[in-house]
């Protein structure tokens, strides 16, 4: 698989190495010499037959480049292998290489194919995410009762805790993991089913052939082939496609607080990272840069998976081949973003007194739900709403602490004047109370996730 200048800097070599071209050669190769293994413990072929396939069945003894080259005039890659695997198998033993490829068909070697590769890929994903899981939910212990502006509709709204939002965050990566690894039991499946599905060229064993090549490759034997019924396939992709959504509100969220104005967080620095080719005192957010960009992709590839299973009768026209396109850069959009958000996460520079100030800034305001609360016990939640709503206008157009628009509005009233508990509305006021809350729903999250995690490694 060639990749682009802009793919490379959007993914890994890791990635990259998984959907090269020769690995997915590899991986057809490997099929055939399953295939003739399987036969031969059948006793549909000779035993002498399927070592000699074997024997050839290695990427390097061949010109992939050619391969790839004749398989676009044939209509699929697996054509030309065919050929010149049996051309090869040929130049050894004659007779063996009327055995090559019996029974199956194109489809089957490329869908396998591409299922092992998808194997390895999903190894990469998975080891990606237990990184980052584990670097937020350990982020989230040490910073549970620290307080951080809760933001809705992008405007601050209350005081929450900074390790809420990175469970938060971490949350659905564990969901995530355990969903791949499900669909994944479902969907690595051998693909082997003949010209039309039925495996009508090997008779009654060939039931008894898949089930040998599924136990080799280490594949589920499903229970008939999947040519044209590729939901649980793409149901593998699309749960790819929601990882990267999730890890693009990570990214998009650490952005925000990245911000100048904002600076409560920051990527990791270093020479070279996060520079401006014009202006020099520019630390840009790269890690989030990566995954942004990952998850604005990932849609529209997820979108061409659902459209390509109006596959026509027993083999797509069309609509597999744009499938199989497509397939890879979930992977590469996914890994590059866990990677990205790895390193950014691994460094990832907090500051505690950066949030309190921007708490601070705001003059008290954050706080008036909490205090509108406290004192519908005496006057309401109503008229409680109205005076809050009231008092914090004046508070904007005087440029007064909301506390001190409150105390005032207290003092006035009879009726709060001789029963509000001075000491304990003014505490209403303190960050690290207003967090409390959010700290508490963390300890439950964390909990709960470490619990997920605990059961996950037990089965």
């Amino acid at each position: 698989m060639t990749v682009s200048l802009f793919d490379n800097f959007l993914t890994t070599r890791e990635m990259s190495a998984v959907f090269d071209d020769a690995a997915v050669v590899q991986a057809m190769f490997r099929f055939e010499e399953c295939l003739a293994r399987a036969q031969a413990a059948q006793g549909m072929i000779p035993e002498a037959a399927a070592r000699a396939i074997a024997g050839v069945c290695k990427a390097p003894l061949y010109d992939i480049g050619a391969l790839v080259h004749a398989g676009r005039s044939a209509g699929s890659v697996a054509i030309p292998l065919v050929k010149e695997l049996t051309k090869t198998v040929a130049l050894y033993d004659k007779e063996a290489s009327s055995f090559v490829h019996w029974g199956s068909t194109s489809q089957d070697v490329i869908d396998t194919a591409m299922v092992l590769v998808t194997r390895e890929a999903l190894e990469l994903l998975d080891a990606g995410l237990a990184q980052l899981t584990a670097a937020l939910l350990a982020l989230a212990e040490r910073h549970i009762d620290t307080p951080v502006l809760a933001r809705t509709l992008m405007q601050p709204a209350q005081v929450s805790s900074f390790g809420f939002k990175l469970a938060g965050w971490a949350a659905p990566l564990v969901r995530a993991r355990l969903r791949l690894r499900d669909t994944a039991a479902r969907s690595l499946q051998l693909q082997l089913g003949g010209a039309v599905g039925t495996l009508s060229a090997m008779g009654a064993q060939g039931r008894a052939v898949a089930a040998h090549m599924a136990d080799e490759l280490g594949l589920a034997c499903p229970a008939s082939n999947w040519h044209t019924q590729r939901d649980e396939w793409v149901r593998l992709g699309l749960e790819v496609a929601v990882l990267t959504g999730s890890l693009g509100k990570i990214a998009t969220d650490l952005a925000l607080m990245a911000q100048g104005e904002i600076g409560e967080l920051a990527e990791p620095s270093g020479v070279g990272k996060g520079g401006s080719s014009a202006m020099p005192h520019k630390r840009n957010p790269v890690g989030a840069m990566t995954a942004l960009a990952a998850a604005a992709r990932s849609p529209h590839a997820a979108a061409a998976l659902l459209g390509t299973m109006g596959q026509q009768h027993e083999r797509g026209l069309g609509n597999w081949q744009a499938e199989l396109a497509e397939w890879p850069g979930l992977f590469l959009s996914a890994h590059g973003a866990l990677a990205a958000l790895n390193e950014a996460i691994g460094g990832l520079q907090v500051d505690p007194a950066r949030m309190r100030a921007n708490i601070d800034a705001l003059g008290g305001l954050v706080f008036a739900e909490a205090v509108a609360g406290y004192l519908a016990g005496f006057i309401g939640r109503p008229a409680a709403h109205t005076m809050l709503e009231t008092l914090s206008r004046v508070a904007v157009e005087s440029g007064r602490h909301l506390a001190d628009v409150v105390s005032d509005a207290i003092d006035a009233d009879p009726v709060l004047r001789n029963q509000v508990d001075l000491a304990h509305w003014q505490s209403l006021f303190h960050p690290v109370a207003a967090a409390a809350p959010g700290a508490a729903a963390a300890r439950a999250l964390l909990g709960h996730l470490h619990d997920i995690q605990r059961k996950d490694e037990t089965t």
